[in-house]
């Protein structure tokens, strides 16, 4: 009998263009005892090698400010360009990519409160000197002077509508200022009826844009609604709050910068507690800002760190120094989500990378494929004790370590004064309150 074997060409088990043959990879796991084991040590001099090659620290931005860096303001048309404002009044526009400076101009006669830019690509920024100026830094040589000026109280904060030609300027109160009216009033007035204090700072939603939130020093949180012209929820914490920060992707969440060294997430809708509590700064976290995905945040502190947080965790995954950055007022991140921005008291302004190990630039195919394996096995064994211990260490200067160590004996000390009262009391008498509603005192409507 005659038999017909199936046969193929040795071609068809090779690449294009190759001689060689491919080897199917058998999946059965009796045939690879030592998988595992393998893949740790792999997982395991990956994580050593990212923290081998973490460089934060690109460089700054010569020749920096004489003063403080006490703001900044992203041009949300420009990947490259942003302005930050000095403790002596002067205002410099940047280039992201050179690290060069590309204008400036004496806005005010002491520190920039507050800056923003238009849907025109004109700058905005205002003073304790009681005015509010508008520079054309694109069309204008530097040390021009200003296309507008509107005249009010000693300004603290400023924010500009998305996509309307309206910008909010807060003092003693939310004044919202028209720029396509020829008069210098405000148009529209917000405020709390009770409240007589400064307001710290502002925001203006930019997804829910009829929204603004602002923080005053008597600690108070205020949401306004433009469309009724009053205010809706006021909610007081335990300490004043420096910066807001709304989220890009999720209109209703916003965080906050407080004085009592943590960064605090609400949702608008559910003011009762905290969505997240950030805790790592040693002192006064001046100013907050989430990425362009929503996903992460980037804060500045008076302990002279920069520390950059995961939104669903409660601990940085980063923290960034140097020995010459003194206290950081002012923090932002690049519109690529690949740099983040930092301006200091010294008068530098630093820029860093997003992620520490991350190089940009054009990668092989074959390098692409390496760092995504590399990648997935840091996921698959992050739990493992060594990796963990060998992704989370940190050096972190001196004083904020030791500081750090004080604040927690403090914290471990109220936390057991607070059991022993609540052990000594009747039940239900005092209750353990949740750590994402201790911050709040009070809430008014």
């Amino acid at each position: 009998m005659k038999i017909k074997a199936l046969s193929r060409p040795a071609s068809s088990a090779q690449a294009p263009g190759s001689s060689v043959n491919k080897l199917t990879r058998n999946l059965d796991p009796t045939q690879h005892p030592f998988e595992r084991a393998r893949e740790y040590t792999r997982a395991l001099n990956a994580t050593k090698l990212e923290r081998m090659f973490a460089q934060p620290f690109l460089g700054d931005f010569e020749p920096g400010h004489v003063d403080g860096v006490y703001s900044f303001a992203k041009d949300p048309n420009s990947l490259e360009h942003f302005a930050s404002g000095s403790g002596d009044g002067i205002v410099k526009v940047w280039n992201m990519t050179t690290r060069e400076e590309q204008w400036q101009a004496q806005a005010h006669e002491n520190m920039v409160k507050g800056m923003t830019w238009t849907r025109d690509r004109k700058l905005l920024t205002c003073g304790s000197d009681q005015k509010i100026q508008l520079f054309d830094p694109y069309t204008t040589p530097s040390r021009s002077p200003p296309k507008a000026t509107w005249h009010g109280g000693a300004f603290s904060s400023i924010a500009h509508h998305r996509n309307l030609p309206s910008f909010a300027a807060a003092s003693d109160k939310i004044s919202i200022y028209d720029m396509s009216r020829t008069s210098g009033a405000p148009v529209q007035t917000l405020q709390w009826p009770s409240a007589i204090d400064t307001i710290n700072t502002l925001a203006w939603n930019q997804v829910e844009t009829s929204i603004v939130a602002s923080s005053a020093t008597d600690r108070a949180l205020i949401l306004y609604d433009l469309r009724t012209n009053s205010p809706l929820h006021r909610t007081v914490l335990h300490l004043a709050s420096n910066s807001i920060a709304w989220n890009p992707m999720e209109a209703f969440n916003f965080a906050v910068a407080n004085e009592d060294h943590n960064v605090y997430a609400f949702d608008m809708r559910n003011m009762k507690r905290a969505l997240n509590v950030y805790k790592g700064h040693v002192a006064a976290v001046m100013s907050v800002e989430f990425s362009p995905t929503g996903e992460e945040l980037v804060s500045g502190s008076y302990d002279r760190s920069v520390r950059l947080w995961d939104r669903q965790k409660g601990h940085s995954r980063d923290i960034y120094h140097t020995k010459r950055m003194q206290r950081v007022f002012s923090v932002a991140w690049s519109a690529d989500n690949n740099y983040v921005l930092s301006g200091s008291d010294d008068g530098n302004v630093r820029l860093w990378r997003a992620k520490a190990s991350a190089r940009q630039g054009v990668k092989s195919a074959a390098l692409r494929q390496k760092l995504q394996y590399d990648d997935a096995l840091k996921e698959r064994y992050q739990h493992m004790p060594e990796i963990k211990r060998i992704a989370r260490h940190r050096h972190v200067p001196k004083v904020v370590k030791k500081a750090g160590e004080i604040k927690k004996d403090e914290l471990a000390s109220i936390k057991r004064k607070e059991e022993n009262e609540r052990r000594h009391s009747k039940k239900g008498q005092v209750r353990r309150q949740a750590e994402r509603e201790k911050m709040i005192l009070a809430r008014e409507k």
